[in-house]
């Protein structure tokens, strides 16, 4: 009996696997492709489960990698410091508020996000790290590589709101209003968003070229 359960299962599992289909998503504007965009699809008919992950954030070299991060509600980041100097990390963003003071390797205790929206990182001792995170009420998310593009797979066939956002992005709240529908079936579905970016400087910072000579003098503080 256990048998025919079990086999049961294992079809459903294949059929619907079978089924599941991808989203294939490009974001451009004025300059050509767009990096570090994310584009999330949100299914129309009922609420979608949320799909909460044990993720890292790495400081490294004084950055923040990744810039750019889309998780669900319910995930916790870790933000492990692998330099040789101490960073201060923080954010003041309505949707997560937080702070990890000095500290170096492993020590800072993970964060919970716990709310949609966004959040950005900032760094106490270093003004150009900064990172940008895209809290979620869908697990269906995705950020563009240098060529533009992100794919979203394991979709389940129905249909979706798709948007786009990018923590530079004009008329981010104007645009998350105003998703595109698409119907995704067993088939690849293709979506394009043009967007128009703030100047860099409103959220990117340039690491300073001497960091390496700071580094150095800042060396003792994280021994």
């Amino acid at each position: 009996m256990w048998k025919k359960v079990l086999a049961g299962l294992l079809a459903s599992v294949f059929a619907l696997a079978a089924e599941a289909a991808e989203l294939r998503g490009i974001v451009r504007d004025k300059n050509g492709v767009v990096k570090d965009a994310v584009i999330d699809a949100t299914p129309l008919a009922g609420k979608p489960a949320p799909s909460p992950i044990r993720a890292i954030i790495d400081q490294v070299e004084m950055l923040y990698s990744p810039f750019v991060s889309a998780f669900s509600v319910g995930t916790t980041v870790s933000f492990p410091n692998n330099d040789n100097i101490k960073h201060h990390l923080y954010s003041v963003s309505k949707a997560k508020r937080f702070e990890r003071p000095l500290y170096t390797g492993k020590k800072a205790a993970p964060v919970l996000l716990d709310k949609a929206g966004e959040v950005t990182l900032g760094c106490n001792i270093h003004d150009w790290m900064i990172a940008h995170i895209l809290v979620l009420d869908t697990p269906h998310a995705a950020v563009t590589d240098g060529d533009g593009r992100a794919v979203i797979t394991g979709l389940p066939p129905g249909e979706y709101a798709v948007r786009v956002w990018h923590p530079g992005m004009k008329g981010k709240k104007k645009a998350r209003k105003k998703p595109q529908m698409v119907t995704v079936s067993s088939d690849p579905v293709e979506v394009e968003f043009k967007i128009r970016l703030r100047p860099k400087m409103k959220w990117w910072r340039e690491k300073p070229s001497d960091y390496e000579r700071e580094k150095e003098q800042n060396s003792d503080r994280g021994s």
